[in-house]
C-alpha cells in the first residue's frame, strides 16, 4: 500500500474548502495528473455521488470511478476504483487564524500486475502530492465564495461573469 499525506494552509474558510473538495469534478483544476473528470448522474453532491476521473501516469491513462463515501463536518472521504487500483482520499479541515488547515491523505492499493509497480509508483505519488498541494492551494486561495456550491458542476466563472 502507498500512503501519501500532506498538510497545508489556505485562506479560504473551512466550509468553502469542504464545498470545493467535496465536488470531485474540481480535481480537474488541481490534480496535475487529471486528463478529465466528470460527474456520473445528477442530484446533490452527497454520499453516493460519483465521478469518472481519467489520469495519466507514466504515459498511460487510467480511469477511476470515485465515490463520495462521507461528507461530514470537517471531513470528506472519497474512494477511487479501477481494475488496477483502489484508493481512499481522506480530507480533514480545521479552522486556523487566517483560513483553514487542510490535511489530504491518499491510500493507494494496487491490484494484480500493477502491484509490481508499487515501489516505482510510490515516488510518483509523492511528487504528485507535492504538485497537487501547490495547485489546490492556488485554487482555494483564488476562488471567490460565490463560486462554491453543489449547484455548479464547474466552479469556473462563465464568460459573462468574467466580463462583468
Amino acid at each position: 500500500m502507498i500512503v501519501v499525506e500532506r498538510t497545508f494552509a489556505v485562506t479560504a474558510a473551512p466550509a468553502a474548502v469542504l464545498d470545493y473538495l467535496r465536488d470531485f469534478a474540481n480535481a480537474q483544476d488541481w490534480d496535475p495528473s487529471a486528463e478529465r473528470t466528470s460527474r456520473i448522474g445528477g442530484g446533490p453532491i452527497a454520499p453516493g455521488a460519483q465521478w469518472r476521473h481519467a489520469r495519466k501516469f507514466f504515459g498511460v491513462t487510467a480511469e477511476l470511478t470515485y465515490t463520495l463515501l462521507e461528507a461530514g463536518t470537517g471531513r470528506i472521504v472519497l474512494q477511487g476504483r479501477s481494475e488496477g487500483a483502489t484508493c481512499i482520499d481522506t480530507v480533514t479541515v480545521r479552522s486556523v487564524p487566517g483560513g483553514t488547515e487542510v490535511t489530504y491523505r491518499v491510500e493507494w492499493e494496487m491490484h494484480g500486475l500493477a502491484k509490481l509497480a508499487t515501489p516505482i509508483m510510490r515516488a510518483e505519488f509523492e511528487k504528485l502530492a507535492t504538485d497537487s498541494v501547490a495547485a489546490v492551494t492556488a485554487a482555494l486561495d483564488g476562488v471567490q465564495p460565490r463560486r462554491f456550491g453543489a449547484a455548479t458542476p464547474n466552479l469556473l466563472p462563465t464568460p459573462a461573469e468574467e466580463t462583468g
